[in-house]
């Protein structure tokens, strides 16, 4: 059984919530989307990007005669390969659209997605927004940043820790939906045995909560609802000035 629950607020200083959000226990589908760009793109990136790959889940899960246009990675479940290819066509919606009208020049979105199926479950990325787990008493982050701390600065050995959280270029992203035509996807997949809780956010959030704030809220709030909320509470608290959205799933294995 599939508990979730998604909670997202505009924050103390933009003038709108540019985080979309899908949770959707009928067809498995969890996704949260952080856009950017001006004149309120970001926030037409997302909610395209949502958009897109709630269509082709719900398309794909109903029907089977449907075409592969990015064709099929071996490696991944059949999930995994829909879960893929709705990115895939997410971006495209989002650089089309981009491309467009001057307006939407240059906006683009953050993903992260699950697909669910009984005890498995997929996770696709692109961006920074990220993916935890938390199981037998320790959370995971199952996603990696396409950021140029993460990808960039972490790698040259002369740069410490505090170098990095003070460099200015830290929260560049190096990875978008929409940004250009083609779109690196970073996949896995995982099995669960139940008890397991899930959290999908955007960086407001992560970037202010730390891995043991996050693990708190999670382990001492049972049902999914209170734990979104207080997760997001808890980030405008501590000082996030950023859109802030918290998703929130708990598998429970069958009777």
């Amino acid at each position: 059984m599939i508990r979730a629950c998604g909670v997202s607020n505009t924050g103390p200083v933009r003038k709108t919530n540019e985080d979309t959000f899908v949770s959707d226990p009928d067809t498995g589908l969890f996704a949260v989307a952080d856009g950017m760009g001006g004149h309120s793109a970001g926030e037409v990136a997302s909610r395209l990007a949502i958009e897109s790959m709630t269509m082709f889940v719900r398309r794909s899960g109903a029907d089977t005669d449907f075409s592969w246009p990015y064709g099929l990675d071996q490696t991944l479940s059949f999930d995994g390969n829909r879960l893929r290819t709705a990115i895939y066509l997410a971006n495209r919606r989002v650089f089309r659209a981009a491309e467009s009208t001057d307006d939407y020049s240059g906006m683009g979105t953050t993903i992260v997605g699950l697909l669910m199926n009984g005890s498995r479950f997929c996770v696709a990325h692109v961006g920074d927004s990220r993916c935890y787990l938390l199981a037998d008493g320790h959370l995971q982050q199952l996603t990696h940043d396409d950021s140029w701390a993460a990808t960039i600065l972490a790698r040259d050995p002369a740069l410490t820790s505090e170098d990095i959280a003070r460099h200015p270029m830290r929260n560049v992203l190096t990875n978008v939906l929409g940004a250009r035509e083609q779109v690196d996807i970073h996949m896995s997949e995982h099995e669960l045995r139940g008890g397991e809780v899930l959290l999908l956010c955007s960086d407001g959030l992560h970037g202010v909560l730390n891995d043991e704030a996050v693990q708190d809220i999670l382990e001492s709030t049972a049902d999914v609802d209170g734990a979104a909320q207080s997760l997001v509470n808890t980030a405008l608290d501590r000082g996030s000035r950023d859109n802030v959205t918290a998703l929130v799933i708990r598998h429970e294995a069958d009777a």
